[in-house]
């Protein structure tokens, strides 16, 4: 959500402009549908975590691949990026290049500022086999659809394709890793400030592990926590009432699945170690803001659904954020924050002026350990669906849960949520964490009325208005 006065540039925002020989560098690790429960099997994020500031009320406005990325990538909310879907004319790499978001992008603020800027790995759905280069990257290795398997996979190097072949040597996350190290290696040697995103397709299904994490975790097990396999849902939307209780064969599915995913985090986890290390060796670390999160969440189980997400939920809205660099002071921040969020701060953290069509607001003052007199009452969650093409490789499977268009808000203590085929949900986070009682129907008019009205202004809101707009009045 807007803050008014971390939208100006940096030196207006609350810190000088840093000079271009001191100007940070950043480093950031965007992982594919990771959930929080995931970095328990990831020792190299959990130090990370306990160096840095973890954001633990930090959320994505769209549980869904490609919306959360544009939005990541702009600072804005789909209603701004007109970023609906993975594919179609409502979505995808082809319409975000065809609408001009992708000149948008912090990507193109940084290296206008001089920076050297880097992406590595899965840009956006519908990005395959092209040698096109969106503006704003220094260097280019993007990869296609095909990344998804780990394996014969097309990659674009700089306009340049390319296919991985099948050997371990071509596991794309390790590929990933070392391309990472190099960039930063040549970065420290031409002294330029740099930015470099690595955006792994792990541990989205089918998360494929390196071959010398095939065998472990065997005995993981998705956890078990209050909302799974609901005993319960007749409270629920409508599109969900219908669920079944998971049987012996569904829960069992869902533990191999989850083993997949710790497993396929394995070579993520190495990667940050690695990547930390490289800029330890090249005297960077102390200058470098390393920042770790996932495009979204993901549901196992909860609620009665299989293996999925693009529901309101907390297991597929609320996402690690890790941030350790200068000046960062450790520890947890409950502050709301959401994924629009990242652009303005990149941009505030590299003296880079923040363009006035982003909808987020800074984190830096938060990074900073500082009160945020600008923080929101409530953030903006929006799905539009239930449309999926039938290759899209998010399409869920049976019981995965596909819900109609929705949008929703998050407050601290509250989700509330308006389907387009007039369903809602609320949830009283306070006495009820795992969201099991809908209690819309119970709600006072005056609670109502002001949940409604915060909703209406969010969905409807543009670049700053957005400030505004997250207040509960």
């Amino acid at each position: 959500m807007g803050c008014a006065p971390h939208r100006r540039p940096a030196h207006e925002a609350g810190g000088r402009t840093p000079s271009r020989a001191e100007r940070p560098n950043i480093v950031f690790v965007l992982t594919d549908d990771l959930s929080t429960d995931l970095l328990s099997y990831m020792p190299n994020v959990r130090r990370l975590q306990q160096e840095g500031r973890s954001f633990t009320n930090y959320f994505v406005t769209d549980s869904f691949c490609c919306p959360s990325r544009s939005s990541i990538f702009t600072g804005q909310f789909p209603h701004d990026t007109g970023i609906y879907t993975n594919s179609g004319p409502n979505g995808g790499f082809a319409k975000f290049t065809r609408t001009g978001k992708d000149r948008q992008t912090f990507a193109v603020a940084l290296r206008a500022n001089g920076y050297r800027t880097a992406m590595m790995g899965k840009y956006l759905n519908g990005y395959d086999r092209t040698p096109y280069v969106p503006p704003g990257w220094s260097q280019w290795d993007g990869v296609g659809t095909g990344g998804y398997g780990g394996y014969h996979y097309v990659l674009n190097e700089n306009g340049g394709l390319s296919t991985g072949g099948t050997s371990p040597a071509d596991y794309l996350t390790d590929v990933l890793s070392a391309k990472g190290t190099a960039f930063i290696d040549r970065s420290a040697a031409a002294r330029t400030p740099f930015l470099l995103e690595i955006a792994s397709f792990a541990p989205h299904l089918p998360a494929t592990p390196a071959p010398r994490d095939a065998h472990r975790f065997l005995d993981a097990r998705a956890p078990r926590g209050p909302a799974f396999n609901e005993s319960d849902i007749a409270d629920k939307p409508q599109w969900l009432r219908s669920y079944r209780r998971l049987g012996h064969a569904r829960l069992a599915e869902i533990d191999r699945q989850y083993v997949r995913r710790v497993q396929s985090v394995q070579a993520v986890d190495r990667m940050v170690g690695r990547l930390r290390s490289t800029l330890q060796a090249r005297g960077l670390a102390k200058n470098t803001y390393f920042v770790f999160s996932s495009d979204n969440g993901y549901h196992m189980g909860e609620h009665r659904l299989m293996p999925g997400k693009t529901t309101a939920f907390d297991t597929d809205i609320r996402v690690p954020l890790i941030v350790v660099g200068p000046s960062v002071r450790g520890g947890a921040d409950a502050t709301l924050a959401e994924n629009t969020d990242l652009a303005p701060t990149f941009e505030e953290l590299t003296g880079t002026r923040v363009p006035a069509s982003v909808d987020g607001r800074s984190l830096v003052p938060l990074l900073r350990g500082e009160r945020d007199a600008g923080a929101p009452d409530a953030i903006l969650v929006e799905h539009h669906g239930p449309s999926l093409a039938k290759d899209d490789p998010d399409r869920p499977g049976p019981a995965g849960g596909n819900p109609p268009s929705y949008t929703a808000i998050r407050t601290l203590d509250a989700l509330y949520v308006e389907y387009k085929d007039g369903d809602r949900e609320y949830y009283d986070l306070r006495t009820d964490p795992y969201e099991l009682d809908n209690t819309v129907a119970a709600l006072p008019p005056a609670r109502l009325a002001q949940l409604q009205r915060t909703l209406h202004n969010l969905r409807t809101c543009h670049g700053s208005r957005c400030s505004a707009a997250a207040r509960l009045n």
